[in-house]
């Protein structure tokens, strides 16, 4: 199957009902004498739309997948069942998805930034569906707080912010005041964070940006926002084994990470490591606005030669 050019995101996505709560599924089936199955685990964040390009991409050389996560992309979150947004709770519901999507089969997963964090908790908690992964994709993965770059007060300042708008009162409080489209639109760019995906961004892609920046913020459930937030930024994936070599795709310059110290705590977690490169892009992801080419520095010529083998 080749795509067409005026195709988009929406021509393949259909709704998901999983475990009580509605999201949507995103499936491009794949080209013509390809057999590899790759499902993709987004991170913070995100939106089914967001990653379209680093999807596109993939699917020159399989099937991909990408389901919607609980309370991102305008899934339900688990709170409307009456769960919190814990890591343990997202890893639950994938093994959940690949036991229903992929039963007995074979899957490549490949988990982008905190979606790799996820995966790793779910293959740690279901060490049985090991035999279901072919390969096992890190881009811009991590496994440990202290993988982090911020300094110590800038850490408290974010755990302390997100434990607060984690509970239901203040977390209204931020959706309907914070998120005003009034007050991202003018406030949001010139945040700490928000600094470095708006630079040198000016026109008319600097009001696609900022548009595109308010439907994520409106698209995601603010109380599991800022609990994966505090869940990250206490992660300790480092206590339980994985049966399965993992190979990554880190950002020399990350503005997160210490690509050393991710490696020391991906050594310690896989049975391998294979470091496939350190690429020489200024930001952790692609834009939001990516599309395949912008995307392809993410998936590395290694890992394309890699993925273009039929497993």
């Amino acid at each position: 199957m080749n795509l067409k050019n005026n195709q988009t995101a929406a021509d393949y996505i259909v709704p998901l009902n999983i475990n009580g709560m509605e999201g949507r599924l995103l499936h491009i089936p794949a080209p013509k004498g390809r057999k590899r199955e790759i499902l993709f685990v987004y991170g913070h964040h995100s939106s089914l739309e967001r990653w379209w390009g680093m999807t596109q991409l993939l699917n020159k050389y399989a099937a991909v997948t990408m389901p919607d996560l609980p309370g991102f992309g305008g899934m339900e979150s688990f709170y409307k069942i009456g769960k919190r947004a814990t890591l343990d709770n997202l890893a639950d519901y994938l093994a959940t998805f690949i036991k229903w999507r992929y039963k007995r089969g074979r899957v490549t997963i490949a988990g982008m930034s905190f979606g790799f964090a996820i995966v790793t908790r779910m293959l740690q908690r279901y060490p049985e569906l090991t035999k279901n992964v072919d390969m096992l994709v890190s881009i811009s993965g991590f496994a440990h707080a202290d993988d982090f770059t911020f300094s110590p007060l800038r850490r408290a300042f974010y755990k302390t912010t997100a434990a607060v708008f984690a509970n239901r009162l203040p977390a209204i409080f931020f959706r309907y005041v914070c998120l005003h489209p009034f007050i991202l639109r003018f406030a949001y760019r010139r945040t700490h964070n928000a600094k470095d995906k708006f630079q040198g961004v000016v026109g008319e892609e600097l009001k696609q940006i900022t548009d595109f920046e308010i439907k994520l913020w409106h698209n995601n459930d603010v109380r599991t926002y800022m609990r994966t937030t505090l869940e990250f930024l206490s992660l300790d994936n480092c206590q339980k084994s994985v049966d399965l070599p993992v190979y990554h795709v880190g950002v020399k310059a990350d503005r997160y990470f210490n690509a050393q110290i991710v490696e020391q705590h991906m050594r310690i977690i896989f049975n391998d490591f294979h470091l496939l490169a350190l690429i020489n892009e200024g930001n952790h992801a692609p834009s939001i606005l990516a599309d395949e080419k912008a995307a392809a520095p993410y998936v590395p010529l290694k890992l394309r030669r890699l993925i273009a083998k039929n497993p």
